[in-house]
């Protein structure tokens, strides 16, 4: 009887722990199933928030200044840089082939090509001709192009958010007369005044320079990985400019987190715990430039870039960091450390200035 009770207390045993397994194994998979299902909706709700583009109507209709500069970007941009490359493609170029061609049969004497190097000279006066085109114009006006539309996406966002409404005064006078303790908290947390104050901004401004050129290192790299390189890529470039949308580094309170006085560690907290919304957000404007070659790509980016960012001025982000709503969203997905590379790089590159300025960094992320 002993002997018969030992299988059979061995065999219970083995049942239970089968059974653990796929308790296990089913809680694992319900997990994975809901980060999946919150995940994909924080990715679709992004992708809406950047396609209403009605947004961008209203705001123009509310302000003449930012009609006046969303045309100019399209004038810039569209008309000018994307309209010489389309007068380059087909008018110079198709003409150039027809004035120096590059068979026997296309010329007026033949006695040219009895030549040998006729038809190589002219391959390479066509060559030049094209290089000197861009050369004398396009890259000029590349330059110009990024200067002048940096400053311009500056007014933009600026004229957009005071269009919304919501200037920097309307902000702190609406949250101050706020009753709850908790969101006074939240929104009016501020660096120290004076020159202190001023320094902090300044290496704050220095940090997240190098951490978005750093990681557009990262996005150039990832093009060159097999199999999966255009696909990491495209993600990249997707919470790239869904970063750039909410924050475009140029001067202070320039985009609306900025306006908002949110501290640069919370925003990219926040960045990284919403990863799905921002990849969605940013997915429009990369598929739009992601199948052309660099120049139109830019032109085109060039001039959704400002739509997009006024999709991103007419959204509710700004209070979602402020007050803290929502976390039930993200309650399900966790944090990817999307900037950690570019992080660690930047401080490591910021280690290597004065110990006083790297500190002054490292105190204002620690803060």
């Amino acid at each position: 009887m002993m002997g018969s009770s030992l299988p059979a207390n061995s065999s219970i045993e083995g049942n239970k722990k089968v059974a653990n397994v796929g308790d296990e194994v089913k809680s694992v998979a319900m997990n994975a199933k809901v980060k999946v299902k919150v995940g994909g909706f924080l990715w679709l709700e992004g992708l809406v928030e950047a396609c209403c583009l009605h947004r961008v109507v209203i705001l123009c209709m509310r302000s003449n200044k930012l009609l006046m500069r969303t045309g100019q970007c399209f004038l810039l941009n569209g008309f000018i840089f994307l309209g010489s490359i389309f007068v380059l493609n087909s008018v110079v170029i198709p003409a150039l082939w027809w004035i120096l061609p590059d068979q026997c049969s296309q010329f007026v004497s033949h006695k040219l090509c009895d030549l040998g190097g006729t038809l190589k000279f002219y391959s390479f006066l066509r060559l030049a001709l094209i290089q000197l085109f861009y050369v004398l114009w396009f890259y000029p006006l590349y330059v110009f192009s990024i200067v002048l539309s940096t400053i311009w996406y500056n007014d933009i966002a600026r004229y957009g958010y005071a269009a919304m409404g919501r200037s920097k005064f309307t902000v702190e006078k609406g949250s101050s007369q706020n009753n709850s303790p908790t969101v006074q908290n939240a929104h009016h947390v501020k660096g120290p005044s004076g020159l202190g104050g001023v320094m902090i901004g300044i290496g704050q401004q220095v940090y997240s320079i190098l951490l978005l050129s750093v990681f557009f290192l990262e996005v150039y790299a990832t093009g060159f990985i097999p199999y999966i390189g255009k696909l990491l890529n495209f993600l990249l470039l997707s919470w790239m400019y869904a970063y750039y949308c909410f924050e475009y580094v140029v001067h202070n309170f320039m985009y609306k987190w900025n306006f908002n006085e949110v501290a640069l560690d919370r925003r990219l907290d926040y960045f990284e715990s919403y990863w799905p919304f921002f990849a969605g957000f940013g997915s429009p404007c990369v598929l739009a430039i992601f199948f052309f070659s660099p120049l139109v790509s830019y032109g085109i980016m060039a001039i959704l870039f400002p739509l997009f960012v006024l999709t991103a001025t007419g959204s509710e982000s700004e209070q979602e960091i402020s007050f803290e709503k929502h976390k039930w969203r993200v309650a399900g997905v966790g944090r990817l450390p999307i900037f950690y590379v570019a992080d660690k790089v930047s401080m490591w590159m910021l280690s290597l200035l004065p110990l006083e300025k790297g500190d002054q960094v490292h105190d204002r992320k620690a803060q």
